[in-house]
């Protein structure tokens, strides 16, 4: 399997993980070390802080998609665009968060990830999040 193979295959596994809501997995998929940084707020977090916020998405929102992905890789890593779909389970609203995310890749995970999105999506998305 080439570089290139290697790292669709481990992309596609990761998105596939969180849209089933297998955070070890997602968890898995990251360096020890990696750096998880987000645009809305500039923070880098870990790998552990993220598997904290996902696990709480995953609580709150249910019937996740990541609809509309375009994956492209080279080698040293990956850029993917898609959409998060979901129904909040709190009132039973859909919300649905674009995204764009950019990772580096050494030896079969990601070291670092730069996810995009608008902060108006991100604040539907997390509407409910405290209730």
């Amino acid at each position: 399997m080439s570089e290139l193979d290697e790292i669709r295959a481990m992309a596609t596994r990761f998105f596939d993980a969180i849209e089933a809501g297998d955070i070890e997995t997602m968890r898995d998929s990251f360096a020890p070390g990696a750096e998880i940084w987000h645009n809305t707020d500039e923070l880098i977090v870990t790998r552990d802080q993220t598997a904290a916020t996902l696990t709480g998405m995953v609580a709150r929102i249910g019937a996740r998609e990541y609809a509309d992905r375009r994956l492209t890789v080279f080698p040293g890593g990956f850029v993917q665009q898609h959409v998060l779909k979901g129904v909040r389970t709190h009132d039973g609203g859909a919300v649905r968060l674009p995204c764009a995310i950019v990772c580096k890749v050494e030896g079969g995970r990601i070291t670092r990830l730069d996810e995009y999105f608008d902060s108006e999506h991100v604040a539907e998305f997390r509407k409910f999040a405290n209730a």
